[in-house]
């Protein structure tokens, strides 16, 4: 191979990266990878429609302060993500401001910024933040041309909501997946060029290898969803006052109210659940259980008013894990971190699938017939089944 064609290839791969990594920010309504701003309020650390390197809270761990981080605002941009930095650190949160506002947040109402609201950290190299120029600009450019054109093409056949960034996000993975469908179907039909160079690979012949990659992509990717997206970080509001109610969440200093955490498992799978408190004064009973097939389950999870009266928020973060180990070992693993608890279970997907697979066709390549006259797919299965057994 080249180094032209090396270049390519990397080049492409990066591509792909990045335009993967956005979409599925956009999807899953947080950074992946990359991030970027579309105000001024980090200028001239960040400006307006800028990208930045964005990385995970699950892999950085608490910040500091100086941090920039990636954080789910309770009163800012009405409750959506924010990034701003860290100014100071007190025992009951984050102080956050950004770098060009003459105030903290917390001096515009904005409450403390909890462990569980943070969802990334900016990547600083000597003190500065790694900047996109115009990624953002770029990224919101598209959506808005996609969303434009999707809520044209709707209109006139029913369509009367606007397409807001997720509907964009899944309208250029639609486009993606159509497009590649376009392409097939050209290299299918198009006018047949004269190869000038005899190929040596072998028509209709898949490796192994390649097709048990493609299956294990498919079910790792669907596990790891299964587990990440309905985990996250449940807010309580709790106000501590002289002047209490009957309301669990209407406390006086000092006092602890009980709440009901409902917890809904709808695959077929068991799941465990770890429950891991982000903020001061809260805690789960218990602080992990399993939930059955399609079953609920419950937790009590416990509020604290502290000694300062007012209203305050309270975090309990919600890990969730498909039970292919024992609990106790996942829990174990999830103390770990829980990005171990995550690789452990796709570690078992992968050994059980490989194993299933190479038992029923082997090590050999698979010769893939054109349709014909030729064995049937449940009579070459059932054979193979034969065969094994």
């Amino acid at each position: 191979m080249t180094a032209r064609a090396i270049l390519e290839r990397t080049f492409t791969v990066v591509v792909a990266i990045v335009v993967i990594a956005l979409v599925l920010g956009q999807l899953l309504g947080q950074p992946i990878l990359l991030g970027y701003v579309t105000t001024g309020s980090m200028e001239p650390t960040i400006d307006a429609g800028d990208g930045f390197v964005a990385i995970p809270s699950a892999v950085t761990g608490s910040p500091d302060t100086g941090d920039v981080v990636v954080f789910e605002a309770t009163e800012l941009h009405d409750g959506g993500l924010t990034t701003h930095r860290i100014v100071d650190v007190t025992a009951d949160g984050y102080v956050t401001a950004g770098d060009a506002n003459p105030f903290t947040d917390q001096d515009g109402g904005e409450p403390l910024v909890t462990d569980g609201q943070i969802v990334a950290t900016a990547l600083q190299i000597n003190g500065h933040v790694v900047t996109i120029p115009h990624l953002g600009t770029a990224v919101m450019g598209i959506h808005s041309v996609v969303g434009g054109v999707f809520d044209t093409v709707t209109a006139p056949l029913g369509g009367s909501e606007p397409t807001d960034g997720s509907d964009a996000g899944a309208i250029l993975v639609a486009m993606g997946v159509a497009l590649l469908g376009l392409g097939v179907l050209f290299d299918r039909t198009g006018v047949e060029q004269r190869q000038a160079t005899r190929s040596t690979s072998r028509e209709n012949v898949l490796a192994i290898w390649a097709a048990i990659a493609v299956v294990l992509f498919v079910l790792v990717s669907l596990a790891t969803a299964a587990m990440v997206l309905p985990s996250g970080v449940t807010a309580y509001e709790l106000v501590s006052t002289d002047d209490p109610t009957d309301d669990p969440q209407v406390l006086a200093p000092g006092e602890t109210g009980e709440l009901t955490r409902t917890i809904d498992n709808a695959g077929y799978l068991p799941t465990v659940v770890v429950f891991e408190a982000s903020s001061p004064g809260i805690a789960t009973d218990p602080e992990w259980l399993t939930v059955g097939s399609r079953d609920t389950a419950e937790a009590t999870v416990s509020l604290t008013a502290p000694d300062s009266s007012g209203q305050h928020t309270r975090h309990v973060g919600e890990y969730r894990y498909i039970m292919v180990l024992p609990p106790t070992l996942l829990v174990w693993l999830h103390g770990l971190h829980p990005l171990i608890a995550i690789a452990a279970v796709n570690a078992v997907v992968v050994g059980v699938v490989v194993a299933i697979l190479l038992g029923l066709y082997g090590t050999d390549d698979l010769r893939i017939r054109r349709i014909g006259g030729h064995v049937a797919p449940s009579t070459r299965l059932r054979r193979k089944l034969q065969k094994w057994r």
